[in-house]
């Protein structure tokens, strides 16, 4: 087994994700690319600066526009809203192998009592009209039910009955999301958007194990190096140590994965079979390496499991988000700023769309770095960016 320094195993991270060296991924068509790479990234509707998503693509493609991945889920249909690692946004193309989570979502939903009338009234009503939202379907009242995307023990609770039977059909998988306004969602037939090709295909997975195998190869993909410990990087995954050292040991003897150690770490780390050229070009420090300065969103696939980040790059991040203010050691939605290999601050700063003004309301270095004329220009540079994606037509501090 080969063994790696802490400096190469951030390296080959940033130099897998795109975080580093001159931009692999460009325009719509990087940012398609770059999501089948991570398998799926978080969604979030909190737009300060930037909804979750959006700004996890912003910092990887070069020339990335919120539109592009608006016509990506909503128009090109190759991306879809659903659940994964928790809200998220996977490309179509893998629907087949989420079957397994849609029976059961189907099985919970048959618990619930008066249901699946409510559902057929559902259907039928967007088989007529077109998309509806919670507020436009017109089904009253409230009923106790516990949606399926988020189920984690046998309870229910009073919900509003047209809410409700949307979830229920969008987890099913009847229903996807037809567009947003806002945080709003519009719920339409899936099959009036995505072809029969997808929607009866074949779950290629032969049992719940094959797909907790594929879900397990996916993050690890979509971090580039994991390690064998309980992580927040597999979030989503119904996962316990006994399962993933089978799991990790099958796809190492498969061929799937390399296992690798990190100096100083005691624990096993594991990347994709197929980047083992990329790491030996890293090893052998013949990779372009070109630093380049980029903010990273709060559930960016490189901050899934923060104690991975704490132990490689000695950084500490937290979303204070849901930190009450008096507490917050930086600010309310503040973001790690990523200069070559190295985490060296982090800055809150929101999009005043009214104004059409970034203002930066903090910013603070890490210990030691050197505040460089260098550093100056990839800061301004890194923010004339940001100010563009946000639609802004200055920055004010």
């Amino acid at each position: 087994m080969i063994t790696i320094t802490k400096q190469q195993a951030r390296q080959f991270i940033l130099a897998r994700q795109g975080l580093t060296g001159e931009y692999r991924f460009v325009g719509k068509e990087g940012a398609y690319e770059y999501v089948c790479q991570a398998g799926c990234i978080q969604y979030d509707p909190i737009d300060v600066c930037g909804k979750n998503a959006e700004l996890t693509l912003w910092s990887r493609v070069k020339g990335f526009q919120k539109a592009m991945l608006q016509e990506l889920l909503y128009k090109d249909r190759l991306l879809v809203d659903y659940a994964d690692k928790e809200l998220s946004i996977w490309p179509t193309k893998d629907w087949p192998y989420f079957s397994s989570y849609r029976e059961r979502s189907r099985a919970l939903g048959d618990t619930f009592e008066g249901l699946e009338g409510l559902k057929e009234q559902a259907m039928d009503y967007i088989d007529k009209n077109g998309p509806v939202c919670s507020d436009s379907l017109p089904i009253e009242g409230e009923i106790y039910w516990h949606s399926s995307m988020h189920w984690s023990g046998n309870w229910h609770k009073l919900s509003s009955a047209a809410r409700s039977v949307l979830e229920q059909l969008y987890t099913d998988g009847e229903l996807i999301i037809s567009h947003k306004q806002g945080s709003r969602k519009y719920y339409d037939l899936a099959r009036k958007h995505l072809p029969a090709s997808i929607l009866e295909a074949e779950n290629p997975c032969k049992d719940e194990e094959s797909f907790v195998t594929w879900r397990v190869l996916r993050r690890i993909g979509a971090v580039g190096l994991l390690w064998d410990k309980n992580s927040t990087a597999f979030l989503g995954i119904q996962l316990n140590a006994k399962m993933r050292k089978r799991i990790l040991e099958k796809l190492s003897d498969d061929g799937k994965i390399c296992p690798v150690m990190v100096e100083g770490i005691k624990q096993t780390f594991y990347y994709l079979a197929e980047d083992a050229p990329l790491m030996q070009r890293i090893m052998e420090g013949i990779v372009e390496l070109k630093p380049r300065m980029t903010f990273v969103a709060p559930l960016d696939p490189i901050n899934w499991d923060k104690s991975l980040v704490l132990a490689l790059w000695d950084f500490q991040y937290a979303w204070e988000i849901y930190t009450p203010a008096a507490k917050r050691k930086y600010g309310y939605y503040t973001l790690p700023i990523l200069y070559g290999d190295r985490f060296v601050g982090r800055i809150e700063a929101v999009a005043d769309r009214k104004e059409k003004v970034l203002r930066v309301k903090g910013l603070w270095w890490e210990p030691g770095v050197r505040q460089t004329k260098k550093l100056e220009a990839a800061l301004d540079q890194a923010l004339k960016r940001f100010c563009k994606f946000n639609e802004c037509m200055e920055i004010k501090a």
